[in-house]
Formats: C-alpha cells, structure tokens, sequence
C-alpha cells in the first residue's frame, strides 16, 4: 500500500480533497501499460492489421463498472496468457477510447501465479483504500451539513428566544407603566380629594367666623344701643336735676333776698367760708393723688415723693399681690422646671413673621391650658418668659419694633384665651419699669438717693454695679415699646382685656400726675412713637388668615 495513501484521522476535508485531486490528476496523466511484452512472433513484420482494442474507464464510474473491471483483474489472474494470433490492435473512434494508430501493443509474457496473486492483491487494497477514503469523506461531509443545520437551527432558536424576550419585556414595560400611572392617577385624585376638603373647611371656618362676627356685631350693637339709651336717660336724669337745682336756687335766692337785710353778717361770714373751701379743693385733690401709698413706701424708705395716681397704685398693689402668690424661683423646681424650659423655648423663637405668631401663639396656649402644671405657675412663667425678652434680644435694632407688635399679638391672643395672664403680665410690666404703672419715685434729698433707691425704680446690675444710666433709659423705652404695642393692638372679632382705652387712660395719668424730667420724656416720646398702623398692617392679616 502506498504511503500517501495511508487514511489520517486528522485529516481535514479540504486536506482529503486536494488529496483526492491529486491522484485523479497522477492517474490520467499516466499512460496505460501492456500486461505483458510482446512475444517473438509479434515482433516480426508480418502483423495483422487487426489491433487489439482496450479501453479505459475512469475510476469514478458507477459500481457496476468496478465489478466488471474486478472480473476483468480475475480472468487476467487465472489465466496463464492470452494467445492473439488473429488480432490486431486498434482503436476506435470514440469520446472515451485511445487510438494508437500504427503502434502495436503486444501481451506480456507468461508470469508466475504469484505475481499474479500479489497484483491482485495490491489492485484490491487499492480499492478498499478509495472506498473508505471515499465513505469517511461522504461522512465528513454528511458531519459538516449536520453541524451547519444545528447551527442554523440553534441561530434560529436564539433569535426566536430573543424575540420572545423583548415580547416579554415590552409586556412588562406596558404593563409597568400601566402600573405608574395607575399610582400617579390614584395619588393625583387623593391629592385633589384633599385639596377639595381644605378648601371645603376652610370655606366653613370661613362661614363661621362671619357668622360669629355678625353674631357679635349684632351684640355689640345691642350693647351701644343700651349705653345710647342708658347715657339718654342720665343726660334726662341731669336736666331734671338741674332743673330742680335751678328752682331750688331760684327760691333760696328769694329767700335770701327777704333775708338780706336781717342776716348781712352771717351771709359775709357765709361768703368767707366758701371761698376758702373753694381754695382748699385743688390741695385735697394733690394729695389724694400720693395719700394711698405714700405713707407705706415712705415708711421704707424715707425721703422719697410718690408722683401717681390713686386708682393707678391700687392697681399696682392689686397685681403685685396676685404676681406674688407665686414665689419667684419657681422655675428651679424639678416639677415645673420643664413647663418653663418649654414656654420660654417657644418665645425665643418668636419672630415678626405670620407663621411664628401663629405657631408661637398656639404652643404658648397648649402650654398655659395644660392639667399638669395650675394656671397661676404657668401664667407667672410665661409673663416672666415675655417680659423678658427685652433682656434676651437688642432693643436698640431696629427691627425690635416689629418683634414688639408680634409680642404684641401673641400677648393678646394668649390672654384672650387664658384671661387670667394679663394681670400677671402687667404685674411683671410694674415690676420692670414704673412709668408702665405710671408711677415715678423722686428722692427729696441725697440720702435718699442711695442703692436701694435706684434699684427700685429699675436700675439693674452689671458685674455687681449699677448700670448706667444710658442703658437705664434704653431699657425704659424697650419695656414702654412692649407695653405700648400690647395695649395698640387690636384683632378683629377679639376682645382686649387691656386696650385703646386703657392706653388713653394711661396717657392722661402720665400727663396729669408724673414730672418733667428726661426719664419720664423718653417713656412717653417711646409710647407716642409707636406706630399702631404699622403693627396693625403687619399681623392683622396673619391672624385673620
């Protein structure tokens, strides 16, 4: 067996091909050779002109064709030679046949049974070579159209599997979005739902207020309505009396008249005694003004003139004596140490703004109504907390004019709910500055102008000494803003326990009773300065809202 033709199992098609093509090529280049030499007797001149046809077929014919050419290889085996004395070798004419023309072919001679033997041997592993040859490369080839069909198959597997998936993504991108805005519809409709019962409450609330301020319209009316009548029937009552008073006049000046003459003397002693009761008056009228607690503040410290009015020190007393019912150093307890921490956070965050009034208003209130600490401690904490606020900001910003209405409103919505802080707010205002009773100590002489004298007309300490008496003056016009504010501002449909009226009243004591002297001028240029327009434009607003 050849060595080229010795099957490889590493092989490739291409490789067994080319292999292929090349014996194809080897074989039809190669010329046909006689089986045997041309005897002696052929050798001669007298040849037949009959020449011996053979023809050759190509390997790549039909199995039938082999089988005959495999016969043919047999007989040529088997027999021992081939006596051709009447032929003449010639070929045809024919696509597939090989003339020779004038060369002569001539039979091999005789050879051994071996030889034969081993040709045939050899020609058939020639075959059996081709055959399985052919057979693994009709199986490669069988492979490779299989491999190419599963990867066909297997690509269109995969696109179809891609397909299906983006099918199924889009399904869920769909059904995702369907999802969100199914979320967003539902939450835009609570979120409408909820606008709509605002606005439904606030158009109630809205409805209410007008119906309680007409309700107190109709009252205040009413009221105004009996004072008007109340007032005509004084101003009737007075007309009668002085009606009364004139006849009674007129008959006693008869009287005098017929009299005259018999009682000259005792009418002179009369007319004497009138005129100096008339002088009298006017000294028993100053001096009613410093009798209530003048003789009590002297007896403490003598030497010092009380300039105020009686009703306004009974007031003072009044209140002090309810300011101290709660001791001072109250908030250092345990127990209500954490109701004064609360009021007094809420105050600090005070602002002259809508929204910190009302919220300041409200905690304040929650506070003071709480059942765990009693009503005078919490009010005692929150004037303390609100008076003091004079100490914890700048009163010489401009802006403390604001922060004193916002003070302002937040006192009278607090009071208006918890009527019983107004007199502990105005006990803390008559402790801090007197001219807020109004009340001015003036010491007769420089004894009496001591320590003590100044601490109680509201100098404070610095550093263990007294201060100045510019910040003193500073401090007096902050308290006379505070006070000043919360007595000009009015809410609508909110009654002010201490109001315009208490302002005015406060007004004509201070003109009608304290000095002139610079302390008394900066409280009352503080008070007039205040604008009431300006804080009524500011927060009415807010609070109505």
């Amino acid at each position: 067996c050849p060595r080229a033709l010795d099957p490889r199992p590493s092989w490739t098609l291409g490789e067994v091909l080319t292999e292929l093509d090349a014996l194809e090529a080897t074989r039809r280049a190669t010329p046909p050779t006689p089986l045997k030499q041309q005897p002696e007797w052929a050798s001669g001149g007298s040849a037949r002109k009959k020449a011996f046809v053979m023809r050759i077929e190509e390997e790549d014919d039909t199995d039938e064709e082999d089988d005959n050419d495999n016969e043919a290889a047999r007989a040529l085996v088997t027999g021992a030679r081939f006596s051709c004395n009447d032929l003449e070798c010639s070929f045809e004419e024919s696509g597939d046949e090989i003339e020779c023309g004038s060369t002569s072919y001539h039979l091999m001679e005789k050879r051994s049974i071996e030889k034969s033997i081993l040709l045939e041997l050899e020609r058939d592993h020639h075959l059996k070579i081709q055959e399985e040859v052919r057979s693994k490369l009709s199986s490669l080839e069988v492979c490779h159209q299989n491999e190419i069909q599963r990867a066909i198959s297997a690509f269109a597997r995969l696109q179809k599997y891609a397909e299906s998936r983006k099918e199924i993504d889009r399904r869920l991108d769909v059904q995702f979005q369907r999802k969100i805005a199914e979320v967003l519809d539902k939450h835009l409709s609570m979120v409408q739902r909820d606008h709509e019962q605002k606005s439904q409450i606030v158009e109630r609330r809205i409805r209410d207020d007008a119906a309680v301020e007409e309700a107190k319209r109709r009252e205040q009316s009413m009221k105004e309505e009996k004072i008007k009548q109340e007032r005509a029937r004084q101003e009737a009552e007075a007309r009668q009396k002085a009606t009364a008073k004139l006849a009674a006049d007129a008959q006693k000046a008869a009287y005098e008249a017929a009299q005259k003459e018999a009682a000259e003397k005792e009418a002179a002693k009369s007319r004497a005694e009138a005129v100096s009761t008339s002088s009298q008056i006017p000294q028993n009228s100053v001096a009613h003004a410093t009798m209530a607690t003048s003789t009590e503040i002297k007896s403490e410290l003598p030497g010092i003139k009380i300039y105020a009015d009686s009703s306004a020190l009974e007031a003072e007393s009044r209140r002090r004596t309810l300011h101290d019912q709660v001791p001072s150093n109250i908030y250092l307890s345990k127990e209500y140490s954490r109701y004064d921490r609360q009021i007094g956070k809420s105050i600090s965050k005070l602002m002259p703004t809508t929204d910190s009034v009302k919220a300041r208003a409200s905690e304040l209130i929650k506070a003071l109504d709480g059942q765990d600490c009693p009503r005078p401690i919490a009010c005692r904490l929150f004037a303390d907390k609100m008076i003091s606020i004079v100490k914890s900001r700048n009163p010489t910003d401009k802006t403390f004019g604001k922060l004193a209405f916002a003070c302002g409103y937040v006192m009278l919505l607090v009071t208006n709910q918890v009527p019983d802080a107004m007199d502990y707010l105005l006990a803390e205002f008559n402790k801090v500055c007197m001219y807020t009773v109004p009340k001015h100590l003036h010491a007769l002489n420089a004894q009496a102008r001591n320590t003590d004298y100044f601490r109680l007309i509201g100098y404070q300490e610095e550093d263990g000494k007294l201060q100045s008496t510019e910040k003193y003056l500073v401090n007096v016009v902050a308290y006379v803003k505070l006070y000043a504010a919360m007595v000009q501002t009015e809410i609508k449909g909110v009654r002010h326990p201490h109001g315009l009226a208490e302002g005015w009243k406060w007004l004509a004591m201070f003109l009608n009773t304290l000095p002139a002297i610079p302390a008394t001028a900066f409280a009352l240029h503080a008070f007039l300065k205040v604008e009431i327009r300006i804080g009524a434009l500011c927060l009415t607003i807010c609070v109505c809202s």
